[in-house]
């Protein structure tokens, strides 16, 4: 089977379009043909070695896909052949086939594509977690999401709004603030031009923001906090900058206001009943047309290079794609 391999950390152009061997499913897992793979910014991390995460190479980068199940092992009773999944697998997507334990598959309903179902798991899955699980958002409550125009960001902006809140969204750009506010975003901050503390205190009436969603990190961190109201919840998602803000602990105790991590690669491993509950969610809003991923683009399998460069580079808006 044809399958994108890492074999030494670098730049996107250090990957390889190899044939390797068919896996073959053990009896507790499930033997998947992909059809479709989706990237991440973190996949640009990944290759590199730059991740929280290194798995052991040589390695395929995209953690998430849908396929079709062609085998399953003795002890599975979840699926069956032919059934249509979408699954995450924290990396090894970018391949023909996959081995995969039945519980980090999900069905694909009826009326879905593969390529919603493949766009969901990461960047849908950590904001429905971030904002139900860790922020408890609530109906009328405000929310400000930094690199609103990114991969989390977007879904943070649609399902935000799908929860009722009003969403502010925070972009470097008026054309990534464009997009935000087709997404659905209520208010709209250019923290390039605009000063980000003052503009979400004036679009909060002097309250301050309920919850802060920053998966952007460095200077934009502290700035936002600044403005957050009283019993607020930061969400701390990434570092998409690349630099790990130090926040004065003062601030947080001026605001009785909590910083929360989000890990939603933990999340799915500690409470795999809980994830499977969230990407239900997602698969059934997705089912009934409440839930409308954007799609930037679809790249070939040996292009998956290029694909990683282009998020790398920020020219994304909506979902990167490999078509297998």
């Amino acid at each position: 089977m044809k399958a994108i391999l890492s074999h030494t950390p670098g730049p996107p152009s250090t990957l390889k379009l190899e044939n390797i061997d068919k896996p073959i499913p053990g009896p507790k897992d499930v033997l998947v043909k992909i059809n479709i793979a989706a990237l991440n910014f973190f996949d640009s991390l990944i290759i590199e070695d730059l991740y929280q995460f290194k798995p052991p190479r040589p390695f395929s980068p995209a953690a998430e896909m849908a396929g079709t199940i062609e085998s399953v092992g003795s002890e599975v009773s979840a699926f069956k052949p032919g059934d249509r999944v979408c699954g995450y697998n924290t990396s090894g997507c970018a391949r023909e086939y996959i081995t995969i334990r039945p519980d980090a598959l999900s069905p694909i309903p009826q009326g879905v594509s593969d390529e919603q179902a493949a766009s969901i798991m990461v960047t849908y899955g950590t904001s429905l977690h971030a904002l139900k699980d860790r922020g408890n958002l609530k109906p009328g409550e405000t929310l400000a999401v930094l690199g609103a125009s990114g991969g989390v960001g977007q879904a943070a902006v649609e399902l935000g709004k799908l929860m009722g809140a009003k969403v502010i969204a925070c972009a470097s750009t008026d054309d990534k603030l464009e997009f935000c506010r087709e997404c659905g975003a209520d208010e709209v901050v250019n923290y390039s031009k605009e000063d980000l503390k003052n503009r979400l205190k004036e679009l909060t009436g002097g309250n301050g923001v309920d919850v802060i969603y920053d998966p952007v990190g460095g200077r934009l961190s502290e700035a936002a906090f600044r403005a957050i109201g009283y019993l607020g919840r930061f969400l701390v998602i990434g570092f998409a900058i690349g630099e790990i803000p130090k926040i004065p602990l003062n601030l947080p105790l001026l605001k009785s206001a909590d910083i929360r991590g989000v890990f939603w690669g933990a999340f799915t491993a500690r409470d795999i009943k809980g994830n499977q509950e969230n990407i239900s969610q997602l698969l059934a809003w997705l089912a009934d047309g409440t839930l409308k991923p954007h799609m930037d683009s679809i790249f070939p399998l040996a292009e998956t290079a290029a694909a990683i460069e282009k998020i790398t580079a920020r020219d994304v808006k909506g979902k990167v794609l490999i078509q297998i």
